[in-house]
């Protein structure tokens, strides 16, 4: 559907006034278009009911139930509503918290179907996660809907909703809206693509996922406008998939002489994964077009190797590298270990970050302008606008979702069209590779380097953290270093955790009294993070107290232990990573995380995933169901990708069929003006579903 044509104010639907239409825009309701697009989050099918004696024995269950009493548990802002219910089977009790408003609703004696997951607690059933409306429900009519075939009462919609707006209302809104544009939804996907697919019109799909007369209906209708939105998305991701084919002039073939001095000074064999994609970049660094990939693979893959294996080449074409890391720490490891790789061979290198000033910074502008440094290695310093090259050709950001697009761009265009390579060590889903990444090409190393054994991991209940300082202990006499991990750098007024610089004191003095233990945090001075850090990996500190701030941090081979307290207040992303810190070197390698009593439903999953897998991948699929794709690569605020009907965590083979739909198209007609489509180009244009300026700031 063209949505800007049903752009007008909501109020324009029959029943809508000013009031309701207040409600609605709590759920950021305005218009026409946005109501249609407000699609059931569930369904209630009424031929299926439940009993209450069901409740404990399914996921979830649809129970037809009288009100039998009101209580309230807790007291002052918590108070909460707690609402008993029965049917001939059993009694349950409703506990609605931040819903006290339904005591004006679910009156005792009312009869009521109640949608939802129970429990057993506290000696009874219980749901707090439910929906709940009259039975039977209040019949409405809209004249202009008499005579259809749609049943109204077998298979009910369940909306997400806003205190003071009901399933009934909300569905009488819909049924409204849905005939104000009954005759001018046009079918915008190329007859070609609906021929196909069997696709239904897109009036009848819009109208049957809200009002469906059957299950089967159903699942066509979702799959048909789960497939359009899809499609949208991958055909403006294509379109700069195109507009990235600049045409270039070649570099030269050269002999990679470099390439092999550094592959034969190297103590160990190259992963095959690891020449896959050294000779996927290659062929990007020789085509006729600037590369943009990603680099991706689990912690201590080795794609820093991979990187400079290929960056030596471009420099022996004549041309110039930047190497960008997010902090001074990571960005000086990095200097050093491909100074030692490198200047043995004869390529120049130099180290730039904001601590760099003066002569010396300078030295550095001038060497990097007259062509007598190959390879700057360094932090933001990198975007300064006085940092300019003689040739830049290669750029390489790790950890790339620790920069924003302007600033990765920045530092493109001090180059003319070079090539791009993105490294994360946050290995990303398929469904957002093909989304936030889908116009740059993908590279993926999982296997770790021969020699690595796996992390141990244990869960420690809070209490019991007497048992890990004991073991922590052990390994440290043995000769070996530990890292412990906290939340929090100081003590919180609002929050009773265990903080950084709290235990440090208690470490140091008490826990661990006569073991040399250092302090990291991101409010200390670089120059003191720099040198506690350097005393860690010269094991002249054996323990290091810290915050997430190592989650991206250097190599300490001989650090086997990783201690993340307060692990149930970590995301699943930043706990594989802090994990991944260990286990770099030759011995067995431990993590324990430590939980408090109360866990979360999420806090329990990722606790859980953590301990089943060390797998990078497959904990990045779940950090993607548990969090949704906006949290995960922090653009939860952004507007990142409003998919209204499609699901990046279910959907992955649906948008797989539309990439290799939308691309084949663009192939064949990169204007996408085939006949009897020409609305295409003016959706992809226009469409508030996915503009072109929503790409400009996220994708590269």
């Amino acid at each position: 559907m063209y949505v800007k044509e049903f752009n007008q104010d909501i109020t324009l639907l029959k029943g809508v006034g000013p009031k309701l239409s207040r409600i609605l825009k709590k759920l950021t309701i305005t218009t026409i278009a946005e109501v249609i697009f407000h699609f059931p989050r569930d369904y209630i099918d009424r031929s299926q009911i439940d009993t209450l004696k069901d409740a404990l024995n399914k996921e979830k269950v649809h129970v037809i139930a009288k009100v039998i009493a009101h209580d309230y548990i807790g007291w002052g802002r918590k108070k909460a509503l707690k609402v008993y219910i029965e049917d001939n089977t059993g009694q349950a009790a409703l506990v609605c918290f931040g819903r006290n408003y339904l005591e004006s609703v679910l009156i005792p004696g009312k009869q009521i179907l109640v949608s939802g997951s129970f429990k057993y607690k506290y000696h009874e059933i219980q749901s707090s996660y439910f929906e709940v409306e009259p039975f039977p429900a209040p019949e409405f009519s809209t004249p202009e809907f008499s005579g259809t075939d749609h049943s109204f009462t077998t298979i009910l919609p369940v909306y997400p909703l806003t205190e003071g707006l009901t399933q009934g209302y909300m569905r009488k809104i819909m049924k409204n809206a849905l005939f104000f544009i009954r005759d001018r939804v046009e079918d915008e996907l190329p007859l070609s693509i609906q021929k196909k697919y069997n696709f239904p019109k897109k009036s009848e799909a819009l109208y049957t996922v809200h009002f469906p007369d059957n299950m089967e209906n159903l699942e066509k209708a979702k799959n048909y406008l789960v497939y359009e939105e899809l499609f949208y998305l991958q055909l403006i991701i294509g379109r700069r998939t195109q507009k990235r084919k600049i045409t270039r002039v070649k570099r030269p073939m050269i002999p990679f002489a470099h390439e092999k001095k550094i592959i034969v000074r190297l103590p160990f064999p190259l992963t095959d994964e690891q020449e896959k994609a050294i000779a996927q970049i290659k062929a990007d660094l020789f085509s006729s077009y600037p590369m943009a990939r990603l680099l991706q693979g689990d912690v201590g893959c080795g794609k820093t190797l991979v990187a400079v294996i290929c960056l030596v080449s471009v420099i022996e074409s004549g041309e110039q590298v930047a190497f960008l890391a997010p902090t001074e720490l990571l960005a000086r490891q990095h200097a050093e270990n491909i100074a030692s790789l490198l200047e043995p061979i004869g390529i120049r290198i130099a180290f730039l970050s904001g601590n760099i000033k003066g002569e010396a910074r300078k030295h550095i502008i001038s060497g990097l302008t007259h062509g007598s440094i190959d390879l700057l290695i360094g932090t933001h310093a990198l975007f300064s606008e006085d940092i300019s090259f003689k040739k830049l050709g290669f750029v390489i950001v790790d950890e790339q979702h620790r920069f924003g697009v302007v600033q990765r761009v920045s530092l493109v265009k001090k180059g003319n069209n070079p090539d791009l390579l993105l490294m994360t060590a946050t290995p990303i889903p398929r469904t957002l590779a093909l989304t936030a990444f889908g116009d740059l090409s993908v590279s993926t190393i999982k296997a770790l380097p021969l020699g690595r054994k796996k992390i141990i991991t244990h869960l420690t209940r809070e209490g019991n953290e007497q048992k890990v300082y004991k073991r922590i202990h052990e390994e440290i006499m043995a000769g070996k270093q530990a890292y412990f991990v906290y939340p929090l750098i100081e003590e919180s007024e609002k929050l009773s955790l265990k903080h950084a610089e709290g235990m440090y004191k208690k470490l140091t003095s008490f826990i661990f009294p006569g073991i040399k233990t250092g302090l990291i945090h991101s409010r200390l001075p670089e120059d003191e993070k720099i040198k506690t850090m350097e005393g860690f990996i010269k094991n002249e500190i054996q323990i290091l107290v810290s915050t997430s701030v190592v989650e991206v941090g250097v190599d300490v081979p001989n650090a086997n232990c990783m201690v993340i307290e307060h692990a149930e207040r970590f995301g699943l992303s930043a706990l594989h990573q802090l994990r991944g810190r260990v286990g770099r070197g030759i011995h067995q390698s431990y993590a324990f995380l430590i939980y408090s009593h109360k866990l979360t439903e999420d806090g329990i999953r990722r606790l859980k995933v953590m301990m089943e897998t060390t797998d990078g991948f497959r904990i990045s699929e779940e950090d993607l169901r548990i969090r949704g794709p906006g949290e995960l690569l922090g653009l939860k605020q952004s507007g990142f990708l409003k998919l209204y009907i499609a699901d990046l965590a279910k959907d992955i083979k649906t948008m797989e069929i539309a990439r290799e739909d939308t691309f084949a198209i663009l192939k064949k007609d990169p204007d996408l003006l085939e006949p009897g489509h020409h609305i295409l180009k003016e959706i992809l244009d226009k469409t508030s579903l996915f503009p072109e300026e929503w790409l400009e700031g996220h994708l590269l």
